[in-house]
């Protein structure tokens, strides 16, 4: 069986929105990818509050680590409705990153999933 593909991006953000956007608590997922940018996993890493989620770095690397994963997604949403990425967002994103950096691993994108839309870090020019 063949893994989907993250090439699609319309597509990944449609199946984002559908499975996110409505949450009633900030949720962390992470969809590890190979090095063909194909979905390992997709993963609830960290349930948070009404109005954040932690981002555990080393959680999130080790588990990468044990699926041989070349890359990585972060996904979470923002019970507000708003998905414009908060402070803490982008400063846990940017720790990740450094980190993932040292480990030959990509952040790809970090996206916030609302009400109002998909916003990707990476198109911001926060990644």
């Amino acid at each position: 069986m063949v893994s989907p593909s993250i090439h699609d991006g319309a597509a990944l953000r449609r199946y984002l929105y559908a499975s996110a956007a409505h949450q009633p608590v900030e949720i962390l997922r992470s969809i590890f990818l190979d090095s063909a940018q194909r979905i390992i996993s997709d993963e609830v890493v960290t349930t948070g509050s009404l109005s954040e989620v932690p981002i555990y770095s080393r959680v999130i690397l080790t588990r990468a680590l044990e699926l041989s994963a070349a890359g990585v997604i972060l996904v979470h949403n923002h019970p507000s409705g708003n998905p414009v990425p908060s402070r803490s967002d982008i400063a846990a994103t940017s720790r990740l990153s450094s980190a993932a950096r040292e480990l030959e691993i990509v952040v790809y994108d970090h996206l916030i999933v609302a009400d109002g839309g998909v916003v990707s870090m990476r198109d911001l020019g926060l990644l």
